[in-house]
């Protein structure tokens, strides 16, 4: 099956086009952009963080242990676990990837919110203007196989933090909606408050 390229606010289903699809892997990848130099353009690091919340059938985070991040890696499920933090996401792919088990979501989580936020932020005195070539996706469980992907290319200068998709229960199904909104959080802690 070929890769499906979404526009910001298109859902799509996930599992029923994909007869068997139970595991998930989220890719998430950004470049810094160049800065422009007499001598030529020097890149400087970024360090985003991505992140998912798991959150209840009214859109809230009813555990401080659903927000799976670099210091929380994985939920008390296991059903979500970040494979770890890339402080510069410099190189080719996916600069952070979040794994997906949909079959051990707990029944009391609906949606599996990801996003991401620039580290440190206000002290780097850093944005999402200094971000090029951000994405989200969505393979199959080896990885192997890209099943959508969002390419987040709004002007999100002056923004600190990002919703990029999330993934929903549709009765027994799982879908996938293109978010693609900036936000002013320079924490996840700041992010996840907004859904407490």
């Amino acid at each position: 099956m070929a890769s499906i390229n979404l526009v910001k606010g298109q859902k799509i289903d996930l599992t029923k086009g994909n007869a068997g699809l139970t595991k998930v892997v989220v890719g998430l990848g950004w470049d810094p952009v160049k800065s422009k130099g007499f001598f030529g353009g020097k890149k400087k690091n970024v360090d985003c963080d991505a992140s998912a919340l798991l959150l209840n059938s009214e859109g809230k985070l009813s555990k401080d242990t659903h927000v799976i991040c670099f210091h929380n890696l994985k939920s008390p499920c296991g059903s979500v676990v970040h494979t770890g933090d890339n402080i510069t996401g410099e190189g080719d792919g996916d600069d952070e990837q979040i794994m997906i088990d949909l079959l051990k979501i707990p029944s009391d989580v609906h949606k599996v919110l990801v996003v991401v936020n620039i580290y440190d932020c206000v002290n780097r005195k850093q944005d999402f203007g200094m971000i090029e070539s951000a994405y989200i996706r969505v393979l199959d469980g080896s990885g192997n196989n890209e099943l959508i992907k969002f390419n987040l290319s709004d002007n999100y200068s002056g923004l600190t933090a990002l919703v990029c998709g999330e993934l929903y229960r549709n009765g027994t199904e799982w879908k996938f909606a293109a978010i693609g909104e900036g936000a002013q959080a320079p924490h996840i802690n700041d992010l996840a408050a907004r859904y407490r």
